[in-house]
């Protein structure tokens, strides 16, 4: 399909502005010759409302203007009602300045670490979106050479060895949870050493604030662009950037969104990686169709402390329907040894996402020998 999201000033109804309030994903214009149209409702609504942005969302869009969100959204249900009725915590205040900032009731306190996260994730965007619109940045990825296949390339290492989970190696220079996690941070050698040492894939993280990351990391073997991705305006730009895939966190994003986000990415020929926490996620991801990559991921939201065995719970419970949709699952989180990568394996996992215990080895790229017990197949 021919990528769908138009920029506004590409589409029939002329430019529009999006300001740091409007969001990717609230379609309410209608109409055959109309130019679709987005909008975040936020929790605290001003009088006025925000601006809107045209996009064109090509053949089979009514799909997502007749949507259960949508009729909602237009009967006066708040975007952030619409999201907690899915189990959603994480409020989307679409904020133009940093939620710290302000006092007294203009100061907002986020509720977790994720939820202050993504308030900063909608300022960043909002700032990169008035230095680059989107269809600057929709035309960069459409010229940005082919996208590698991700999915295939998992499938292909674990076939090599043996049915051994495919190693998507992660890197990242620090965390919320833990810190700084390496001092001598070289991201592109980092890099080279785990294509080197088996690894099927990379995950980058992109994030600056929360994770010292940046685009700019990203190089090499197949990459997931692993962000809080709240915009499809991030979608184009890890594209235009060299990314392959892409990580949808489903306890952020609501089910439209991640719908409209899948089709994005389908036209540009990348990978999602579509990341659960719980049963109550698993079981709206699973109802969505085209999801071919489901993140588990072991760290609560709540406490951080890891537990592998929520992989194995999960996939006791929904494994055949995964099994069934024939969509391949990461286990993300607390893998540290041989015995947790054969738990995960045997709980039915296609492929491990692992960080910290690469990262804070001398060597990360031999680290991965001592994760699997063995030296994988190139």
């Amino acid at each position: 399909m021919e990528a769908s999201v138009l920029a506004a000033g590409v589409a029939r109804a002329g430019p529009a502005v999006c300001s740091p309030r409007s969001s990717s994903s609230w379609p309410v214009a209608r109409g055959a010759d109309a130019a679709r149209a987005v909008r975040c409702n936020a929790a605290t609504e001003v009088s006025a409302p925000p601006p809107l942005c045209a996009l064109e969302l090509g053949p089979g869009a009514e799909m997502f203007f007749n949507s259960a969100e949508v009729v909602q959204w237009e009967s006066g249900k708040s975007v952030n009602a619409i999201a907690a009725a899915q189990g959603i915590r994480v409020r989307r205040r679409c904020r133009p300045s940093h939620p710290s900032e302000g006092v007294g009731a203009d100061r907002a306190v986020p509720r977790s670490v994720l939820e202050q996260i993504v308030w900063d994730k909608e300022v960043e965007v909002a700032q990169r979106k008035a230095a680059a619109p989107l269809h600057w940045v929709a035309d960069s990825a459409r010229r940005a050479p082919p996208p590698r296949d991700f999915a295939a390339a998992l499938h292909g290492a674990r076939d090599r060895n043996g049915g051994v989970p495919a190693l998507i190696a992660e890197v990242k220079k620090a965390s919320p949870a833990r810190g700084l996690l390496r001092d001598n941070f070289n991201p592109v050698e980092i890099a080279h050493a785990y294509e080197k040492n088996g690894a099927a894939c990379l995950s980058i993280l992109t994030d600056e604030k929360h994770f010292l990351g940046s685009f700019e990391n990203l190089e090499t073997c197949p990459l997931l662009c692993k962000d809080f991705i709240i915009d499809i305006w991030q979608i184009y730009y890890a594209r235009s950037k060299g990314a392959d895939a892409i990580l949808l966190i489903a306890a952020v994003l609501p089910d439209l969104d991640i719908k409209y986000m899948l089709r994005v990415c389908r036209s540009l020929g990348m990978a999602a990686l579509v990341e659960v926490h719980d049963e109550r996620e698993l079981d709206r991801v699973l109802k969505i169709d085209g999801v071919q990559l489901i993140g588990i991921n072991n760290r609560s939201l709540g406490t951080f402390e890891v537990d592998t065995a929520n992989t194995n719970m999960l996939l006791q419970k929904r494994g055949d329907i995964i099994k069934k949709k024939k969509i391949m699952v990461v286990s993300e989180s607390g893998l540290f040894t041989p015995d947790d990568v054969a738990y995960v394996q045997n709980a039915g996992v296609a492929a491990v996402l692992v960080a910290e215990s690469l990262l804070t080895q001398e060597d990360p790229g031999r680290a991965i020998a001592g994760l699997f017990g063995k030296e994988l197949l190139l």
